[in-house]
């Protein structure tokens, strides 16, 4: 049961020689990470339930083979002051324009402030889900599907590159390239671990990309940006090994570490077309995000 807007998560107690004495010494001591202080409101706030939903307190004692869910909450998560908007919806798919500095689902420091808690609350569907990645800093078109059934059918056109993605970037304008070109480059985990980093095997990535205009004092290019395939930060990486790092990516090509709530400086990257043929209805569709990129904002 969602609350909120937000999924529970699942926990399997387990049979051990060392049984600790109450539920809430398990927890805590198999993630730590959180704080005692956080697992102590949870408990207390209702937030860790045993499998018939009923609340469980800090004294309640650990009971192996049972399964228990407990509700993330962030007392001091940042809001993020721009909205979201749904431009499609029917029975089995969702597609929806999101702000930059919003996370698509619950991980690490965001749970309320993210698109998927935001859609959940509104819609009461625990099991919508989106289809595809599109990063915190990313503005621009996503897919969410409603039913566990809709989401393999719609995945299968990014795993078997059925669908067509273009996004738009802003980075500094190039004389060292003619246009329009393609960039194929082989992508692989890199240092610090949540970046990529560009190594020597075969090619895994390819990006099509032209210029489709240029700011008035020639410093600067919006670019139109084709990926046939989708690693991780893969258009953020393909600029910036051209010279040209999209403007204000705190990730390319270092890292900058900004303040949680710092909307000043938004990544001009935007997902701005998806076009594929519906699995299900066999329909052409085809979507365009209402959000532009400006070089004023640069």
């Amino acid at each position: 049961m969602m609350r909120d807007g937000v999924s529970p998560s699942q926990l399997y107690l387990p049979k051990s020689a060392a049984q600790p004495a109450t539920i809430f010494e398990y927890v805590y001591s198999k993630f730590p990470h959180v704080g005692l202080a956080v697992w102590q409101a949870r408990f207390e706030d209702g937030l860790v339930t045993d499998s018939q939903g009923i609340a469980l307190r800090i004294d309640s004692p650990y009971r192996h083979g049972e399964t228990i869910s407990y509700y993330r909450h962030l007392p001091d998560e940042t809001v993020v002051p721009f909205e979201h908007h749904i431009i499609y919806d029917n029975q089995d798919l969702m597609v929806v324009d999101k702000p930059h500095f919003l996370t698509v689902a619950p991980a690490g420091r965001y749970v309320q402030q993210t698109l998927l808690t935001r859609l959940k609350h509104m819609t009461a569907n625990d099991d919508l889900s989106p289809v595809h990645r599109l990063d915190r800093e990313t503005a621009g078109l996503i897919l969410f599907t409603k039913t566990s059934g809709a989401r393999r059918l719609y995945q299968s056109l990014f795993a078997t590159q059925q669908i067509t993605k273009v996004y738009h970037a802003i980075a500094p304008m190039t004389q060292a390239h003619r246009f329009p070109l393609a960039i194929e480059l082989h992508l692989e985990r890199g240092e610090p671990f949540y970046t990529m980093a560009v190594g020597k095997d075969a090619p895994n990535t390819r990006t099509d990309m032209d210029v489709l205009a240029v700011s008035d004092d020639g410093k600067w290019a919006k670019y139109e940006l084709r990926p046939t395939t989708g690693k991780l930060h893969q258009l953020r990486v393909h600029l910036n090994y051209l010279g040209i790092p999209i403007a204000h990516d705190s990730y390319y090509p270092s890292v900058v570490h900004r303040a949680e709530d710092d909307f000043d400086h938004p990544l001009q990257l935007l997902a701005k077309r998806l076009s594929f043929t519906d699995p299900i209805t066999h329909e052409l569709m085809s979507f365009e995000s209402s959000f532009e990129l400006d070089f004023s904002k640069v």
